[in-house]
């Protein structure tokens, strides 16, 4: 247990980021998993909508350090590919 009011303070700091990250990573999944469920249907109008919000959901996730780059830039690749494959 901290016993510094320092140490105090920074158990409460990385309390709150963890919950910020925590939200971030599960809007992330929520918008890729609705790209999938809209690869998974074969609506390319609705998967190219969805693809559309979560490529710069990823990309700010990939910002704030929640994941990390190149996570985020193979993420959208794979699913921009499958978005193109499902259009064609």
């Amino acid at each position: 247990m901290a016993n510094t009011s320092s140490a105090k303070k920074a158990t409460r700091k990385i309390a709150r980021r963890a919950a910020i990250n925590k939200n971030r990573r599960s809007r992330v999944r929520t918008y890729v998993r609705k790209v999938e469920e809209a690869l998974a249907a074969g609506d390319k109008a609705a998967a190219l909508e969805a693809f559309k919000v979560a490529e710069p959901e990823l990309m700010r996730a990939a910002t704030k350090g929640v994941i990390h780059k190149n996570t985020a830039s193979r993420k959208v690749s794979r699913l921009a590919q499958r978005v193109k494959v499902l259009s064609a």
